[in-house]
């Protein structure tokens, strides 16, 4: 996919954040100066676009910093919010890079059911075998229905093996397979599906906990990533997803996927000023391509309107 391409994906994945935020923004500035009533309402524009409190009181104070009093236009006013919204997101944008020695990288992937999570471990797959990677998929979410057909079909898809035990079996039995296998096949990276039954926590907590024990038999540095898939859809209820998941299986970085007409992509930059956890990749479609490294300053561009 060309860069321009994805650039217009990103528009139309980010389209309902931008509409409402530019629509939020319209008006505020017109030539006037940037005083405290128009900083209240930019603050309030930012939180009711699901950038979050935290993110617009920053971005509040920048731009009072920067341009309190100054003539601003329409947008100049934009750009502004556009270039603090960037400092945000840069400290978190981390490509998930394939660094562990000795191999292969044990990448622990959770979420939500329904977060993508399956297709988003296809599309890891997809990136990391065009850097001529090795990868092996392990599924290891093995109680819910239809789940070890699904990442069968699109591991066949990726062009990679996967380890699959029994429906209802033990995911730990799973990963001991899948990471001898890789140990003795030479692979670079094992990519684990998880369970994401999280109306049940104790159980997930007590599952992910097993598996860790088992890599750790293994490999003491293993898992090397545990990975959170979100849904953009979510808006806000993704943060608490975050907050759940940290709790339960020590989350080190994230992935934004559904980025499409109806997502609510401002959580981006909630997610990244709240938690600071590293934003690897961004999802906006079904295609094997649709995934890529997180580009801070055109996300930034495209939430604000001016890219």
């Amino acid at each position: 996919m060309s860069e321009t391409s994805w650039s217009e994906r990103l528009l139309g994945g980010f389209r309902k954040t931008s509409e409402r935020l530019s629509e939020n923004l319209t008006g505020l500035a017109g030539g006037g100066k940037l005083d405290d009533a128009t900083l209240d309402d930019i603050e309030d524009a930012l939180i009711v676009s699901d950038l979050g409190p935290a993110a617009a009181a920053r971005i509040r104070e920048k731009l009072a910093e920067k341009r309190f009093g100054a003539e601003i236009t329409q947008r100049e006013l934009k750009e502004a919010v556009a270039e603090e919204i960037a400092e945000i997101l840069r400290p978190v944008a981390k490509p998930l890079e394939i660094t562990a020695f000795p191999r292969p990288q044990v990448i622990l992937v959770i979420g939500v059911n329904g977060s993508g999570k399956t297709t988003t471990i296809a599309k890891l797959a997809h990136l990391f075998t065009e850097d001529d990677y090795g990868v092996l998929l392990a599924a290891g979410d093995t109680f819910r229905a239809a789940a070890i057909g699904q990442l069968a079909t699109w591991a066949e898809r990726a062009g990679v093996d996967l380890v699959r035990g029994p429906e209802g079996g033990d995911p730990s039995a799973v990963v001991f397979d899948a990471v001898k296998q890789a140990t003795d096949t030479g692979i670079d990276a094992l990519i684990v599906d998880t369970a994401g039954r999280l109306q049940n926590k104790r159980e997930l907590m007590d599952e992910l906990a097993k598996i860790r024990r088992v890599l750790g038999r293994l490999n003491p540095e293993a898992p090397h990533d545990v990975v959170l898939v979100l849904d953009a859809t979510n808006g806000q209820n993704a943060l608490s997803q975050i907050d759940v998941f940290k709790e339960v299986a020590g989350v080190t970085g994230l992935i934004m996927t559904k980025l499409d007409g109806t997502a609510r992509g401002g959580v981006l930059v909630a997610a990244a000023e709240e938690y600071g956890l590293p934003i690897h990749a961004i999802g906006v479609g079904e295609k094997m391509e649709d995934l890529r490294p997180f580009d801070p300053d055109l996300v930034a561009r495209v939430i604000a309107g001016v890219a």
